[in-house]
C-alpha cells in the first residue's frame, strides 16, 4: 500500500503541476496578446483602460512590458506543463532554473527598490529623460500617455520641466508642455518657473489663493508623484509580491520534487 500512496501522490502532485503551468501558459498568451494589441492599435488600449493613466505604468511602454512578461510566462508555462507531462527530467530542471533566476531578480529588484530610492531615480532619468526628449510630439501614442498623466498626476516630465529642454517638442514648439505651466500657453522657461515658484508658495501655506492644482505641487516630477502613490499602495503591493514569490517557491519546490522521483522510478 505504501509504494501505492506514494505514487498517487507522485500522480496528483504531476496533475496539479500541469494544470498550474496550462494557466500560466495561457496568462502568457493573454498578456503577449494584449502587449501586441497595444502597441498596434494603443489609442483604442488607451480609451478602454483610460483610468490607468495615472498609474506608474504610464512612465514605461506598456506594450512592451506586456509583451517580454507574456514571453516569459510562455515559456515558463511551457516548460513546467510539458515537462512534467513527459516527466522530463531537462525540462523540469530548466523550469525550476528558469522560475529561481525570476525569484533572485525579483528579490534583488525589491532591494533597490526599497534602499537605493536614489538609484532607482537615476535609473529611470536616464531611460525615460532621452525618451521624452526624442519620442514627446513624436509618437502619438506615447505622447498621448504622458499628456494624460500629466494632466491627471499633475506632474511635469520625469522630474521636472526641464527634461524638455532640447527636445524634439522644445525645438518645435517653442516651449514647454502646457501642463508644466498650470495649462497656459505658451509655455517657457520664465513662465515654468514662476509657475513652480507660485507652487511652492501654496504648498509651503505661504500664499492663500491657489489654483487647486498648485496646492497638489503641480510642477513636482512625475517620478516623485508616482513613488508617493506606489508608498501609499505599498501594503497591497507588498501583498502580491508576496503572493507571487509563495507561488514561485511552491513551483520550484513541486518541480524538484517530480525531478527527484523521477529517479525512484
Amino acid at each position: 500500500l505504501f509504494p501505492g500512496a506514494k505514487m498517487g501522490c507522485f500522480t496528483f502532485i504531476k496533475v496539479m503541476m500541469i494544470l498550474f503551468n496550462l494557466a500560466i501558459f495561457l496568462s502568457g498568451g493573454t498578456l503577449l496578446g494584449v502587449g501586441i494589441w497595444v502597441k498596434v492599435d494603443g489609442e483604442s488600449f488607451l480609451n478602454i483602460f483610460g483610468a490607468l493613466s495615472s498609474s506608474v505604468l504610464q512612465v514605461v511602454n506598456v506594450s512592451y512590458l506586456l509583451i517580454v512578461i507574456g514571453a516569459i510566462l510562455l515559456v515558463i508555462g511551457f516548460l513546467g506543463c510539458y515537462g512534467a507531462q513527459k516527466e522530463s527530467k531537462c525540462l523540469l530542471m530548466m523550469f525550476f532554473s528558469v522560475v529561481l533566476i525570476i525569484f533572485i531578480a525579483e528579490v534583488a529588484a525589491a532591494v533597490v527598490a526599497l534602499v537605493f530610492t536614489g538609484l532607482a531615480e537615476t535609473l529611470l532619468t536616464g531611460l525615460v529623460t532621452p525618451l521624452l526628449k526624442e519620442k514627446y510630439g513624436v509618437d502619438i501614442t506615447f505622447t498621448h500617455i504622458w499628456n494624460v498623466t500629466m494632466t491627471e498626476v499633475h506632474c511635469c516630465g520625469l522630474n521636472n520641466y526641464t527634461d524638455f529642454n532640447n527636445s524634439y517638442f522644445y525645438e518645435t514648439h517653442g516651449g514647454y508642455p502646457m501642463q508644466c505651466c498650470d495649462m497656459q500657453e505658451p509655455c517657457n522657461s520664465t513662465l515654468a518657473a514662476e509657475t513652480g515658484v507660485k507652487v511652492q508658495t501654496c504648498c509651503w501655506g505661504i500664499a492663500t489663493s491657489c489654483h487647486p492644482h498648485l496646492c497638489g505641487c503641480l510642477l513636482q516630477g512625475c517620478f516623485n508623484q508616482i513613488l508617493e502613490e506606489i508608498r501609499t499602495n505599498a501594503g497591497v503591493a507588498g501583498g502580491v509580491a508576496a503572493g507571487i514569490a509563495a507561488l514561485e517557491i511552491a513551483a520550484m519546490a513541486v518541480s524538484m520534487y517530480l525531478y527527484c522521483r523521477l529517479d525512484e522510478k
